[in-house]
Formats: C-alpha cells, sequence, structure tokens
C-alpha cells in the first residue's frame, strides 16, 4: 500500500508541475524545455549514429545516468534487475556472492558474502572490479556489472580486482547458487557467537533460532558476540528485528525525509532473547546500512560494547517503487536519512567502535593512509550527514597486530571475547597482548610496520 501511496504522490507532482508551468514559473518551463531536449537528442542519434542503434537500451541508460546521479545507492532497475533484487532479499539467487557500489566510473565492493564464491577466493571489502572477462569495467554502471556477474550455476567469469597497495588481481570465479544463510552461531566456550552476513526476510526468525539453539548447547552462557563485519546491510525490518532482539524498549532508529513531517519512529518491544548477557557488536568499514542501525541502536542504548572499525557510513534510506507493477522495472531511490536513538546521523560518518582494532597490519597501514577508501565519504555524490559532523580522518587504529600475530587467528574476534570476560566494560578490559601495536590518540606508529603516516 505504501508503495501505491508513493506512486501516488508522484503522479501529483507531474500535475502539479504542468500547473506550475502554467503558470509561467521559469525553473518549471526549464524543466519542460530539458525534456523536450532529450527527444531531440534521441531523434539525432537514431538518425545520424554510425550503426542502428537499440531505443529501449538508449532510455534505459539515460533513466540510470539520472538516477545515479542523484546519490551512489538511486538507481533505475530494469525488468531483469528489479526481479534480482527481489531474489535478494529473499535469501537466494545466482550469482558470485559479491555487494557492490559505483562511483566515478569505478564498481567498489561493499561486503563479499560469506561462503560465496568471491569471499572464498579472497576477495574483500574496498577491492575494485576493473576487468571482466579481460575487458574493462571502467564506467559500468552497478547493473551493469551486476548483469555481467550474474549467470547460469556452474558457468565461470574472469574478475580482475585492485586493491590499495597490490598489484592487480585476476580471479576465476564460478557461479553457483548463492543461498543465504543469514545467520549461524556457534558456542566458544563461555560464550555465544552470533554472525549475522545480511539483513532480509528470514534474519529475525533465523537470529531467534539460533540464540535458542545456543542456550540449548550451553545453559550456562556468559555473553554473545554479535559479528557484522563485510554485512553490507539489507531490510530495515530485520535491522529492527535483530536490535529488539537484544532490546527491552527505547527507539532503535528513526528515519527522516525531504520534509519537517516526514519522520518515522521504530521502537523496541519488551523481551531480551539473551535476558540481559554481556553483548559485543563486531563491525568494520563492510559494515553498512542495516547493520549501522543495529550497531547505533545497541551503542546509544549502552547495550553493547562496540568493537572493530568505523562502518562504512551508509545512513540513506533507499524506496524501491515498481513501474507498472514492475513490467518496466523500479526505481530504487534515496527518500530519507537514518538517525540513530541519540541522534545521530549515520549518513557519511558510520559508528565508531568503543575499542578500535585492525585486524590485520595490512588493514591498520590502509587506515593510516585514508579513512575514505572504504566508505560512504568517498563518494562524491554521497549526500551529507545533515547535522554538520564529518567522518574522522586518516588515522592509525588504536590497536593493530604486529607482524609476528598469527595470520589465522582472528584478532578482532579475539578482542571482543575479551571485552566479555571483562564483563563487557572496557574500564576493566585488560591491555593489549604483547606483539599488538597501540596507539594513543593522534600518535604514528612506524615499529613493526604496522602502520605508517598519513600519505606514506
Amino acid at each position: 500500500m505504501r508503495k501505491l501511496l508513493m506512486i501516488g504522490a508522484a503522479a501529483a507532482t507531474v500535475v502539479g508541475l504542468g500547473a506550475a508551468t502554467a503558470a509561467g514559473q521559469t525553473p518549471r518551463n526549464e524543466a519542460f524545455r530539458m525534456i523536450g531536449l532529450f527527444g531531440d537528442v534521441l531523434g539525432i542519434v537514431e538518425q545520424a549514429y554510425v550503426v542502428p542503434v537499440d531505443d529501449k537500451k538508449l532510455i534505459e541508460a539515460a533513466l540510470q545516468g539520472m538516477m545515479g546521479a542523484l546519490d551512489p545507492h538511486s538507481n533505475y532497475l530494469p525488468p531483469e534487475g528489479y526481479g534480482d533484487l527481489r531474489e535478494r532479499t529473499e535469501g537466494h539467487y545466482s550469482g558470485v556472492g559479491l555487494t557492490i557500489s559505483s562511483e566515478g566510473g569505478l564498481v567498489k565492493i561493499i561486503s563479499p558474502m560469506d561462503g560465496g564464491p568471491a569471499a572464498r577466493a579472497g576477495v574483500n571489502a574496498g577491492d575494485v572490479i576493473s576487468a571482466i572477462d579481460g575487458q574493462s569495467a571502467s564506467g559500468l554502471t552497478v547493473s551493469q556489472v551486476s548483469d555481467k556477474l550474474r549467470g547460469a550455476v556452474g558457468t565461470t567469469i574472469k574478475v580482475t580486482f585492485l586493491r590499495d597497495g597490490e598489484e592487480p588481481r585476476e580471479v576465476t570465479l564460478t557461479r553457483e547458487v548463492i543461498r543465504i544463510e543469514s545467520v549461524t552461531g556457534r558456542v566458544e566456550g563461555d560464550f555465544g557467537y552470533l554472525r549475522v552476513s545480511t539483513f532480509n526476510e528470514n534474519t529475525g526468525r533465523e537470529l531467534s533460532e539460533t540464540i535458542a539453539k545456543l542456550k540449548t548447547e550451553n545453559p550456562a552462557l556468559k555473553g554473545y558476540v554479535l559479528d557484522l563485519r563485510n554485512n553490507g546491510g539489507g531490510l530495515l525490518d530485520a535491522a529492527i528485528a535483530v536490535s529488539d532482539a537484544f532490546l527491552e524498549r527505547g527507539e532503535i532508529v528513526s528515519q527522516r525525509g525531504r520534509k519537517p513531517d516526514q519522520i518515522q519512529r521504530y521502537a523496541a518491544t519488551p523481551g531480551d532473547l539473551t535476558n540481559g548477557l554481556p553483548l559485543v557488536v563486531l563491525i568494520n568499514y563492510g559494515s553498512a546500512s542495516a547493520s549501522e542501525i543495529v550497531a547505533g541502536a545497541l551503542k546509544d542504548h549502552q547495550r553493547a560494547t562496540v568493537v572493530g572499525l568505523t562502518s562504512f557510513g551508509k545512513g540513506s534510506v533507499q524506496t524501491v517503487i515498481p513501474l507498472r507493477n514492475g513490467a518496466d522495472g523500479a526505481l530504487s531511490i534515496t527518500t530519507a536519512r537514518y538517525y540513530t536513538p541519540s541522534g545521530a546521523s549515520i549518513q557519511k560518518i558510520g559508528i565508531e567502535p568503543d575499542l578500535e582494532v585492525a585486524r590485520s597490519e595490512a588493514e591498520a597501514r590502509i587506515i593510516s593512509r585514508s579513512s575514505f577508501i572504504y566508505s560512504e565519504a568517498a563518494y562524491a555524490t554521497a549526500l551529507d550527514a545533515s547535522i554538520g559532523a564529518e567522518r574522522k580522518g586518516a588515522h592509525v587504529p588504536h590497536e593493530a597486530p604486529g607482524e609476528a600475530y598469527d595470520k589465522d587467528k582472528d584478532y578482532q574476534l579475539e578482542r571482543a571475547f575479551d571485552v566479555l570476560r571483562a564483563g563487557g566494560q572496557l574500564t576493566r578490559l585488560a591491555a593489549a597482548p604483547e606483539g599488538i601495536v597501540t596507539s594513543a590518540p593522534g600518535t604514528v606508529l612506524a615499529d613493526n610496520g604496522a602502520a605508517g603516516s598519513p600519505g606514506e
């Protein structure tokens, strides 16, 4: 019903545009003049271009260009793209398992999906797709790259990835059915580990079932880690359900639209599935959108300690509006911004951890050069935060494992368990173990190569 109402509002806007034109308002006249110009250009291309053209493809490309000029997340979805989106939110599709975005003609990885072909091949958040099957990906839209990556199960595709400070790497990926198990979990000694890889229609139910399963395995659990690293987001309803699982009351998130009265607030309902046990949330620069809603809500309510790295900073709301019931695809258009319970904007800023920990020395080195490589703030067309705040600039993370640290271990997760052992309180947290590089705010470290100064 909400989608239908939004379509009605769009129609009303068009009617209003005509009325304004009749009244002689210059901006409206200019808009109609430019629409006529578009038709003129299309006619010239049809008649004069060196080879025959496909009008439908040209118009779809124009629609995608128009939406892409608004911000990185508004987009026109052709009918097949709209179908792909519905499959993903339902939790299964065929492809290589990547969440991608585009900026300045480059397609970047927001997050690889757990267990997918790309994740198994070592693709990381922040990698850039430079070529597909030997052809440059420069200038391609997200939809065009997505179309190339998807295909029949069992077929292969060669993708070249760029990563900061490394040579280009070509990877052969085999397409498969990506059945997204959004929540997994296990018992780690006295604690429960919960991994949420995406937010889809099944996430709330899967989280409840997983927590119940861990309680059965160990009724004496003393706390939980909620791992949202490299979770590129998903459905708002799923983010609210996950937050609500750990909260008894209070606001979870608000979204504010173009007009002052366009505010929607979402609140928790009574019932904490973990009975108030200590909770640590793990995030990194691949944690976006719905992940940031959860981390922000649990942090603001002091329900959880957040460990890891500042999240991606995608705090904008996209509404999907089908065109002619989806027969002509759909618009995914930004309609609001997200705010945490304290009123902080997520957009371009992200959620800062209570304990900043890099997973590796290489990761720490990248962050010391630029905090914008893996963030919404890197996009020239990104919406501003609307509250005047800015994302933290390039700096050395507070903790990072040195060269001698066992690379098979997960240092961020180990520190999360350390926080739980301290009862969830940073004031009681033991110092970083030997071999870990630590820094005070603003300090530049040069020992054992763990991190360097900005611009090194």
